[in-house]
């Protein structure tokens, strides 16, 4: 999604929505991202923030041929949900 960037110098895709920073941080071996945390402020809950983050930062991944470990439960949970990502876990 275009309104989410990789912010690579704080190795985190963000979001940003009615002035509010949703993020989803990351680590990177070789062709492993690892997603460790997902960050919604309250304001935004509910609200889908979180899943169109992770959509444009799992679209991003998969354009760059990355492979994913889930660690953050967020990400675990939506990869789980939607089999159409199944195929980036590691």
């Amino acid at each position: 999604m275009s309104d989410v960037r990789n912010n690579e110098e704080r190795s985190r895709y963000e979001l940003v929505e009615q002035g509010h920073l949703a993020f989803s941080a990351y680590e990177t071996d070789g062709e492993v991202i690892t997603f460790t945390h997902t960050v919604v402020s309250p304001a935004l809950q509910g609200m889908g923030i979180g899943s169109r983050l992770i959509v444009g930062a799992l679209s991003d991944v998969r354009s760059r041929g990355l492979k994913v470990r889930a660690q953050c439960p967020f990400v675990a949970a939506y990869i789980a949900k939607h089999p159409e990502w199944q195929d980036l876990l590691v």
